[in-house]
């Protein structure tokens, strides 16, 4: 199965990523949360997002699901890059930790992810989240069971 002009000696899950790059298929969420697919490569993905006031708090922040969203499509998205055709995945576990608030003034922020290992029926993956002088805000692990659909 051919993604138009993607080559098919690319993992069927990396091709699926560079579609949704190119900005075909994507995902309702990232309307939503306003965020970007913006690298792509096997193993790794980075997404990029501005946090604004809609996405708030009740204490003035940006909520802490914000990143975690972030965070749990770059680990998720990483991994989908290894994925053969007939592969999907899900997370079984994302761990979270918050290191420094978000506001609008924050800016925009990176959620970088990276698969660790991939195996037969799990995989691990780990992802950053910064802004644009790379300071630190959250980080997350992730465990995913890889299956046949």
């Amino acid at each position: 199965m051919s993604d138009g002009n993607l080559p098919l000696t690319e993992p069927f899950g990396m091709r699926q990523m560079q579609t949704v790059m190119a900005g075909r298929d994507r995902p309702p969420m990232v309307d939503t949360l306003d965020f970007d697919l913006v690298e792509v490569e096997k193993g790794r993905v980075v997404f990029e997002g501005t946090p604004s006031r809609r996405v708030y708090n009740p204490l003035g922040t940006v909520h802490g699901g914000y990143a975690a969203t972030l965070l749990d499509s770059a680990t998720g998205c990483a991994v989908h890059t290894l994925l053969n055709e007939g592969q999907g995945y899900t997370t079984l576990e994302l761990k979270v930790a918050y290191h420094k608030a978000m506001t609008e003034q924050t800016g925009p922020v990176r959620a970088e992810g990276k698969v660790v290992t991939m195996g037969r029926r799990a995989a691990f993956a780990e992802a950053r989240l910064t802004d644009a002088s790379g300071r630190l805000y959250a980080t997350a692990t992730s465990t995913l069971l890889v299956f046949d659909k």
